[in-house]
């Protein structure tokens, strides 16, 4: 069976099922495993540089928010064509995070081949690792599948015991920095897993932007920078974004040094399997508590002062 991937999660999800040698196209941004898809071809590209522009500018060039407007991806229909793919993975929650499926339905329809496509669309955990289920089933391993269902909701439940009894701080997770955008989805699931309250955004919300005074008006204990798609050195650029606004010395998380930058392409922006290891690296951040590996640099450090 011969597998696109349209999706960063869908390539973790194939990963994690053990397929990745199946794989024989993905996106520019799937980069788990790394040793593992850097051989496979790319079949996407991006219309900007994100890289070399602002948070506010990626912003405007989209439609004047981190998750409305045209997709920032180009799909190269010629190339998906010539992989000749029995299954195409991909998605129709954000047309911004990823190639839109509108993209993909178009492209297939060209397609000479009998391709089975699926979009995944989870907002919760649970619904993730349905997803991962879903996945199986239609790659033929679905007793695997479940198998790893399992695996992972026993981190979780490790997560949950190592956390009980404490004091639940109250915690704002920042998905984008200009707007200032919360995170959503299946972030608030996370954060609550990990013994935290989860502030401005609801389990499955697909949130909008909030203004700078709800956030000082929430007075979160704890404050997690993870901005969709930025590792955590691209986030550091970019710290006076939050360093400037007014009062930002004055919130409780600042004033107790516990606002965090987090990994968000590994852990939380993206709904694959290593939405278990985001909750252990909170499980970290919030408590100290250990479940898991122990939780590196790469993966969460202390916002700097200056």
């Amino acid at each position: 069976m011969r597998i696109v991937s349209l999706l960063p999660a869908a390539t973790d999800i194939v990963a994690e099922l053990g397929l990745s040698d199946r794989l024989v196209g993905r996106t520019h941004e799937c980069d788990w495993p790394p040793r593992e898809v850097a051989s496979v071809p790319v079949v996407t590209g991006a219309d900007l540089d994100q890289d070399a522009l602002t948070s506010r500018e990626i912003s405007d060039a989209v439609g004047g928010s981190a998750h409305s407007g045209s997709s920032l991806y180009t799909l190269d229909t010629e190339a998906l064509a010539a992989l000749r793919p029995d299954v195409i993975l991909t998605q129709d929650l954000c047309d911004v995070c990823a190639v839109s499926y509108e993209k993909v339905s178009r492209a297939v329809r060209l397609l000479d081949a009998d391709t089975r496509v699926l979009s995944l669309e989870p907002r919760t955990l649970d619904d993730v690792l349905d997803c991962l289920v879903g996945v199986g089933e239609l790659l033929g391993v679905r007793e695997r599948a479940e198998q790893r269902r399992a695996a992972l909701l026993g981190r979780l439940d490790r997560v949950r015991a190592a956390v009980a009894g404490r004091v639940r701080p109250r915690v704002v997770a920042i998905e984008w920095l200009a707007p200032l955008w919360p995170a959503g989805h299946w972030v608030p699931e996370q954060i609550g897993t990990a013994g935290g309250q989860p502030l401005l955004a609801t389990p499955g919300e697909h949130t909008k932007p909030m203004t700078w005074e709800a956030v000082r008006a929430a007075q979160p204990d704890v404050v997690l920078v993870l901005p969709c798609g930025f590792p955590p050195e691209r986030t550091l650029r970019e710290a006076e974004l939050l360093r400037d606004l007014p009062g930002w010395s004055e919130l409780p998380a600042v004033r107790s040094g516990r606002v965090w930058v987090l990994d968000g392409p590994a852990y939380f922006n993206r709904p694959g399997p290593r939405v278990v290891r985001g909750a252990e690296v909170l499980a970290h951040v919030l408590h100290g508590a250990r479940t898991g590996e122990p939780v590196t640099p790469a993966e969460a450090l202390l916002f700097p002062d200056r």
